[in-house]
């Protein structure tokens, strides 16, 4: 059984048909990628399976338990977390406090909460950085703050919505080498929104590819660059006829 199963999931905005019949299968341990040019619907879809906006049709399970009709924070405190696109740090609470209101969820063992928070912190590298409060980090630190009050639920699945967004190179390679430090230490599942292909390729062991709503390809990295459907959504019909 996947630890996350998504089953024909559809979702229409009036006349626009957002997510079209999507299956994805992601299993313990695998870092997924999500590929697919602006507007194919990739946000969409984290906002349907992390409840905030609800699906017309279709499955959502999470080792095996129905998300469908669930509200984000159950769906949280059922082992999904997930950061966005945009930061949305707590404002005018420490970096200590937003990780600490990660922690009050169900699947957080008892304990000292503090302790647990600044450990986390230290673990994306915002270690001394506690009592800054979050809006005035960096936006790279920012990013790792999400990341930290993500996993401060203890999640089963962490999705990362475009988390190099906005960085320049140096970032994004630390943030690249924290992102697999955490699958590799932590055996952490990961699916990946990314733009930025060039870390993107080096990080996921598979791509399900969309546009327009709908999977056109799923394969490794290496099968995706190849695919003709998914050259044709990044460079469009003619220049891709034109480069075969």
């Amino acid at each position: 059984m996947s630890l996350l199963m998504v089953k024909n999931l559809d979702k229409r905005f009036g006349g626009l048909h957002a997510v079209k019949n999507v299956s994805i299968n992601v299993e313990q341990g695998e870092i997924v990628g999500i590929l697919g040019p602006n507007g194919a619907g990739k946000t969409t879809l984290y906002n349907l399976l992390t409840g905030f906006i609800p699906a017309d049709s279709g499955e959502i399970r999470l080792n095996g338990r129905s998300l469908r009709g669930l509200a984000p924070h159950k769906i949280v405190g059922l082992g999904m977390a997930r950061t966005f696109q945009l930061c949305r740090p707590f404002v005018g609470m420490s970096v200590l406090e937003n990780v600490r209101v990660g922690s009050l969820g169900p699947r957080v063992p008892a304990g000292d909460l503090d302790s647990r928070a600044r450990g986390l912190l230290a673990d994306v590298g915002l270690k001394g950085k506690e009592d800054v409060p979050a809006e005035q980090l960096s936006y790279g630190d920012q990013r790792r703050l999400e990341i930290a009050r993500a996993l401060a639920t203890e999640p089963l699945i962490l999705l990362l919505d475009e988390p190099f967004a906005g960085l320049g190179s140096a970032e994004i390679a630390e943030l690249s080498a924290l992102i697999r430090r955490l699958h590799s230490q932590k055996g952490l599942t990961i699916l990946l929104i990314e733009h930025k292909l060039r870390e993107f390729m080096k990080l996921v062991a598979r791509v399900v590819a969309i546009d327009f709503g709908a999977v056109i390809a799923t394969g490794t990295p290496e099968e995706i660059v190849a695919h003709p459907g998914v050259i044709e959504a990044y460079i469009g019909r003619q220049e891709a006829e034109h480069a075969a």
